[in-house]
């Protein structure tokens, strides 16, 4: 009696259970399908108020203000975005374990259940065949409801995603005119002397010859060599070279610290106190300035044109331009990109003999110092719906590329004076707008990458992977940062992950209670400083995670920070440079403006500070 008492109860929980299970399953396939009705019938991300500012950007360019109001919305339609895809995928999960939770009680139910019923003489004939029936139409009617379900969520998934590819390009065609209209009045003279406007036709051969000075010319330097696969040597940059420039996106090594001294920390952009020069940019990009010796070089791009430029270190004058708009193999229609990053968001590199630029077409162009075409190539149009803005690096005569796209992501390493590829490892991840860093673990040379759902470490000389740790996720922007045996990495929605390196790798501390999805974190022996995009500046004790300090700034954050002589510079978009030692108490040593907006990381070199303005680029020296 007892026993039968208990089989009865369990049978009324699994029943209890299965039923919580259904109405919640049910629920959340209704809330699918509204979703999909909602996405289908309003676009999510073409706002009428976005629609009002973009109009109004056509017609009046120049209006900073406008421009900014538009930047902050789409940050929201993005924040949107991520959100939402969480929600589908979450929700999805959900579903799933909820079909399983009943298909597990009503079977458990049927297990333990009376096989015939208690009086057999008032069973109909036909009691068991029309029970299963019944159990079929509701087995059937669930599975059509779920699997409908997640159809209806993968179609949202790609609505949405296909909504913000249509309408990131018509932003991008529409800041790219507002940036061509804006900047064709106001030309910098040395420019306006050695460029003109005049585009190749589609039908022109590839010229690659630089416009350059007649008076212009090529230092040469004689660096350690390496034998190239054409049989030719080739030379790279010793370690004191590499220190005393400025080669990558965030400086030596990638990893945002400079090995210098006796930079500035005051100036003003408007009244010209201690900005050395300033020389206006041709065509927009984000991408930072790199320094070798008496030049600087940058990269700029419009929906049309692909442009490499060169100036002069110390005054500013131009050296010489290269087009580089017709490699072969270049898409015939511009990919569609968001405005914030544009076409020409990668930093470009150098290895004191070449430069190296890529572009959101997929076109890899090496140029010599004096601006010619050595090679270029076009690695395939990146399957990434922001725009490809992971920047180059070098190792000795290698050029690195991390390509982790949606579809064949992988890191590949090029000879810098052949193009040639020398490895090319693939990589199971996912998007990401990350760049590489290298570092000297004191065992070995690392190349450090960060993309969901993994932090990886390879040999920069072959592409054998040393080590791999899954502790990272979603569309990951901020490149991680390295210091005395510690990897940082942190993502926006997801976490700010520390790993202390060994055999294996292990996570030493992590914390969500500030993330980046932009800046990159840069670290010290004892200190990680840490910016998010909406300017929280913090500071944590580098072994432990323990939160030292959290400073606020007015403005959006979007260029990383930089360790520069035990002081920290980190530059806001309005072009704030907020400088404060690196330290467990927050101490400010100034707050110098440049008088002009920026989301680009500075470049430092012999004491001067490279700065990529909207329309300028500035040379910040005492």
């Amino acid at each position: 009696m007892k026993e039968t008492k208990s089989k009865d109860q369990t049978i009324q929980l699994l029943r209890t259970i299965a039923i919580i299970s259904g109405v919640v399953a049910f629920i959340l396939c209704i809330l699918i399908i509204a979703n999909y009705i909602q996405v289908k019938r309003v676009d999510p991300l073409n706002t009428p108020a976005m629609s009002v500012l973009l109009e109004r950007l056509k017609s009046d360019p120049g209006n900073d203000v406008l421009r900014n109001e538009i930047r902050e919305l789409d940050l929201l339609s993005r924040k949107a975005f991520f959100t939402s895809q969480w929600q589908i995928r979450t929700g999805g999960y959900i579903l799933l374990v909820c079909v399983l939770i009943v298909i597990i009680c009503m079977k458990w139910t049927e297990l333990i259940q009376p096989k015939i019923p208690p009086r057999p003489d008032q069973v109909r004939e036909n009691f068991w065949d029309q029970r299963r029936i019944n159990q079929r139409w509701i087995i059937y009617t669930g599975i059509f409801l779920v699997l409908g379900s997640f159809i209806l969520a993968f179609l949202t998934y790609s609505e949405i995603g296909k909504t913000l590819q249509d309408q990131a390009a018509s932003s991008t065609l529409v800041s790219d005119s507002a940036a061509s209209t804006s900047s064709a009045g106001q030309t910098n003279q040395s420019l306006s002397d050695q460029m003109t406007d005049g585009s190749q036709t589609p039908s022109d051969p590839p010229d690659t010859t630089a416009i350059i000075p007649d008076n212009q010319t090529d230092n040469k330097s004689d660096n350690s060599t390496v034998t190239a696969s054409d049989g030719n040597q080739t030379q790279f940059p010793s370690r004191q070279e590499i220190l005393s420039n400025s080669l990558t996106f965030r400086g030596p090594d990638g990893n945002g610290v400079v090995y210098g001294n006796n930079f500035p920390v005051s100036w003003n952009g408007t009244t010209g106190a201690n900005i050395v020069w300033k020389a206006q940019i041709r065509l927009p990009g984000y991408n930072s300035p790199i320094v070798w010796k008496d030049k600087v070089f940058l990269s700029g791009a419009s929906a049309t044109k692909r442009e490499v430029y060169c100036f002069d270190a110390t005054t500013g004058e131009f050296v010489w331009l290269a087009d580089v708009s017709t490699v072969q193999g270049t898409p015939a229609t511009t990919p569609k990109v968001d405005r914030e990053t544009g076409l020409a968001a990668p930093t470009m590199t150098t290895d004191g003999h070449r430069v190296y630029a890529i572009f959101a077409t997929g076109d890899l162009v090496a140029l010599d110092m004096t601006g010619k075409i050595v090679w270029s190539k076009n690695l395939g149009l990146p399957q990434n719906h922001y725009g490809h803005s992971s920047s180059l690096i070098m190792y000795r005569n290698l050029l690195i590329v991390q390509w982790d796209q949606s579809k064949g992501a992988g890191v590949k390493a090029f000879e810098g004076a052949t193009g040639d590829l020398v490895w090319n490892i693939t990589r199971d991840v996912r998007v990401s707008w990350a760049s590489p860093i290298l570092v000297n673990t004191g065992k070995q040379m690392e190349l450090i990458l960060a993309a969901d759902p993994m932090v990886a470490s390879y040999d920069p000389a072959s592409g054998k992977e040393f080590w791999k740790l899954n502790c990272i996720f979603g569309e990951v922007g901020p490149s991680v940062a390295y210091a005395s045996g510690m990897v940082f990495a942190t993502n926006e929605y997801a976490k700010t992950v520390a790993i202390k390196l060994g055999s294996p790798p292990q996570i030493a501390w992590e914390t969500t209670d500030y993330m980046s999805d932009i800046p990159s974190p840069v670290a010290n022996d004892n200190y990680l400083f840490l910016v998010t995009s909406y300017g929280a500046i913090v500071c944590y004790d580098a072994k432990t995670g323990e939160e030292y300090w959290v400073h606020e700034v007015d403005e959006n954050t979007y260029a990383s920070p930089v360790l520069v002589d035990g002081k920290v510079y980190q530059l806001d978009k309005a072009g704030v440079m907020h400088i404060f030692k690196a330290d467990k108490v927050f101490t400010a040593v100034g707050e110098p403006a440049l008088g002009e907006e920026s989301v680009c990381t500075p470049a430092f070199s012999n004491g001067r500070i490279y700065i990529r303005g909207d329309q300028n680029l500035y040379c910040v020296g005492k």
